[in-house]
């Protein structure tokens, strides 16, 4: 690796997150200049992750020389060390680099005029001597001095943290958060860094804590454990409790602790007010003792991986059970019910979300009351003049929202949930009703404004989230300002964003939940809509009653036999909007589906390859596998091109299509929002992304550093095509994804499809999703605690 030694000039590009830094570096006479050589001025390009490094430095540095198609050699630092500037035009750019906020060049050139060669020094050492200086106020003494120290307590901070295998970026973060304390405080307890520096968890702050050679027994360590396994319960299977045993026999397993030192644990983690302990539900004691749950509403409350069916029988551990998993189950079937244990946030959340609704539905309503007669005249008036005629369960359903201060409108497609909303929105709206119109994601937010002809949000939009703390401005001290909020697929929204949304709300408002409880559960922890059902304590209505438009789409027809526990009736005809393709082998089947979108489907129905065919695939790995399709319908769709970007495995090319998978208020663009890769520019390290918007296309640069919320999105999981819509989607259904093959996922992927949906693969896996009606149990309580509430 060549190695040069020289200052750097300017800085082109730098990322606080990450330090990845252009610059331009002047390499010191008798050093080599690698096969760029300098351009006219003598400067090279040198990119990589430089933290701390500032225009001025003297900068040894060893690296590998790379070609960009745009902007020619450069070298790819690999490591580096740097020196103060000694010289008085490098001390200068330095002081003037940024360093310090309101020290330009005027004011360094002034200060490296007075001390010269020694400016830097004076500084560090003598910062009284700086009132010498004609011109420089107090304010900019104090500003230089504050600056010099915050530098300096950052690179001891820096270095402590390098001997100890800890990444720069998170140096810097640990600094931001505790200043001068960053040492002591990562020396005494690294597993405070958990709560208070984001992108640190449990397993960073482990490994700092074993560098620094802490005790594995300590009880920091194991409080911070317990929340860790707790958090990943939730994270992983939508849990909101662990019962005790269940816990302590996976952080035991985790953490490699005994159960009496975990014990102990529990008891300082509830002290401190970090997890909270509560009996067990009385519908899991009469099921640990072997009572029958036949009922949706028991077997929706069993304990988490106890019984694979309800039975009359003693509970039995389910055969396919790992045999730590089956023993945690007959240790509970047999021992009886586990007392809960919750993280925090999760039990507030879940108490909470219980007192709000309790105290939404005893406030009286604020809208006119609307008589027999006059509901008579609103129908007759809806159905002449907006064309809008509703059978009577559709009747009920608007007028159960209007008059119940919290209610639920749930149905499968074609059912009339839309062109119930439009009717309710037209009475509001004549009334002077000021409604809010919200979803978990931009996507569903998107079609519920395209359904209703009215604008909607996010529920984070709505709620006020502010990114950079992680907050909601609106809350119980500031709620919202509408009378009516209307939130559409509520089966996607996680108890911790539902209680906010509670929060928010005034007393005396109206909240309708529209959703189909038989798609999949939120990805995150609870299970709202089924929960709120699961208590039979909130006004529904289920629309059940298919239309006869509907009737004529193979799509929603096979929906609904589907979830009706049906095979579909597969034609492969000219004209039909449902087709199943059999093929028995995995590899074969991937050919298949490549050939789907580059050629078949496009010539036959006239669909754009990239833009209107999606592949929903139930896993990520695999030979039908996200990644795996990923990667092969890029070469397929978008070859090699100059100028892509290698990010981790995978590269990323102009015309990519790419998916947001996290919500970015400031970009304005949302989990699930499609868009296409425009630019990649490497000397500002900048990609820029077309999503298509209502008002036109939307351009958004993305920085190197942010592109982890980006992914490639010619298939994407089933999961997250939840809230989507797509003209034409391929899904592959193979017995090799049995642990996934489910109803509700199923359902929910053919309900993705506008105009055309494809099955591929075997008619026995087929068989296996639809018989597999067993809906994977999450540990919530809230349906209980709302009845409890109630009483």
């Amino acid at each position: 690796m060549p190695t040069l030694e020289g200052s750097v000039e300017s800085i082109v590009f730098h990322n606080e997150e990450t330090h990845y830094t252009v610059a331009r570096f002047r390499p010191s006479r008798g050093t080599g200049r690698g096969p760029s050589r300098s351009s006219r001025d003598g400067l090279l390009t040198i990119v990589g992750i430089l933290p701390g490094v500032r225009a001025g430095e003297v900068l040894t540095v060893e690296g590998i020389w790379e070609y960009d198609p745009r902007y020619g050699h450069q070298l790819h630092v690999t490591s580096f060390s740097q020196r103060l500037p000694t010289s008085t035009e490098g001390i200068i750019r330095y002081l003037s680099s940024g360093l310090i906020k309101g020290i330009g060049p005027k004011k360094a050139r002034t200060l490296v005029e007075h001390f010269g060669e020694q400016t830097l020094a004076i500084i560090e050492q003598q910062p009284e001597r700086l009132a010498e200086v004609r011109g420089l106020s107090q304010k900019d003494r104090e500003r230089i001095v504050a600056a010099w120290t915050q530098q300096q307590e950052m690179k001891e901070v820096q270095l402590f943290l390098q001997t100890h295998d800890i990444a720069l970026h998170l140096a810097n973060r640990i600094y931001r958060q505790y200043g001068a304390e960053s040492v002591k405080v990562v020396r005494e307890n690294p597993y405070r860094l958990v709560q208070d520096v984001y992108g640190i968890g449990f397993r960073t702050a482990d490994q700092i804590a074993t560098r620094l050679g802490l005790p594995r027994d300590s009880l920091p360590r194991l409080v911070t454990g317990l929340t860790y396994v707790l958090a990943q319960a939730a994270n992983e299977a939508g849990h909101c409790y662990l019962p005790e045993d269940e816990l302590l026999i996976e952080a035991a397993r985790i953490l490699e602790a005994p159960r009496s030192a975990l014990e102990q644990a529990l008891e300082q983690g509830l002290q401190e007010g970090e997890l909270f302990l509560e009996p067990a539900l009385a519908s899991e004691a009469r099921y640990s003792q072997g009572e029958a749950f036949l009922s949706p509403t028991s077997v929706c409350s069993l304990p988490h991986g106890a019984l694979a069916k309800a039975t009359t029988t003693p509970a039995q551990p389910e055969l396919n059970m790992a045999p730590d998993q089956a023993a945690t189950a007959l240790s509970s079937a047999v021992g009886g019910a586990q007392r809960r244990v919750y993280y925090g946030p999760f039990w507030h959340a879940e108490r909470g979300s219980a007192r709000l609704l309790r105290r939404l539905l005893r406030t009286p309503s604020r809208l006119p009351a609307v008589s027999p007669a006059l509901w008579e005249q609103v129908f007759h008036h809806l159905e002449v003049k907006r064309q809008l005629q509703l059978t009577p369960r559709q009747r009920e359903a608007v007028q159960t929202a209007f008059t119940s201060k919290v209610s639920i409108l749930t149905g499968g497609p074609g059912t009339g949930k839309t062109t119930s909303l439009r009717a309710l929105l037209l009475l509001l709206r004549r009334l002077g009703v000021e409604v809010a119109l919200t979803a978990p994601t931009g996507r569903a937010a998107k079609r519920l404004s395209e359904a209703t002809g009215l604008p909607a949000q996010t529920l984070h939009r709505l709620l006020e989230y502010t990114p950079h703390d992680g907050a909601y401005q609106r809350h119980e001290e500031r709620p919202l300002s509408c009378q009516f909020v209307i939130v559409d697929e509520c089966s996607m929204v996680d108890i911790l964003l539902f209680y906010h949304l509670l929060k928010a709300l005034p007393p005396e408002a109206h909240l309708l939940l529209v959703g189909d409880a038989d798609q999949l559960p939120s990805v995150g922890p609870g299970n709202v809509l089924r929960d709120l059902l699961r208590s039979e304590v909130i006004p529904t209505t289920h629309l059940t009653e298919l239309f006869r438009q509907a009737r004529q789409s193979r799509i929603v027809v096979s929906a609904h036999r589907v979830n009706a526990g049906l095979l579909p009736v597969v034609k492969n005809e000219e004209g039909s909007d449902f087709l199943f393709l059999r093929e028995n082998d995995p590899l074969r089947a991937r050919n298949l589906i490549l050939d789907l979108v580059e050629q078949r489907l496009p010539a036959r129905y006239h669909l754009n390859p990239r833009a209107d065919i999606q592949v929903l695939s139930p896993i990520y790995r695999g030979p039908l596998g996200v990644i795996s399709l990923n990667e092969l319908l890029q070469q397929r769709l978008n070859p090699r091109s100059e100028g892509e970007l290698l990010l981790g495995k995978h590269h990323l090319r102009i015309g990519d299509k790419v998916m947001q998978v996290r919500n970015d208020y400031d970009k304005g663009v949302f989990n699930g929002d499609l868009g296409w890769i425009r630019r990649i520019d490497h000397q500002a390290a900048t990609v820029t992304v077309e999503f298509q918007e209502e008002a036109g296309p939307l351009l958004v640069e993305y920085e190197f550093a942010e592109l982890d919320a980006l992914m490639l999105a010619y298939a994407v999981t089933i999961h997250k095509s939840q809230g989507s819509e797509y003209p034409a989607v391929i899904i592959p259904l193979f017995s090799q994804h049995s642990p996934l093959l489910q109803r509700n996922l199923l359902y929910t992927a053919i309900t993705r499809a506008r105009r055309l949906c494809v099955l591929v693969g075997q008619p026995q896996a087929l068989e296996q999703a639809i018989r597999n009606d067993r809906v994977a149990q999450r540990n919530t309580a809230l349906a209980e605690r709302l009845q409890a509430f109630l009483e």
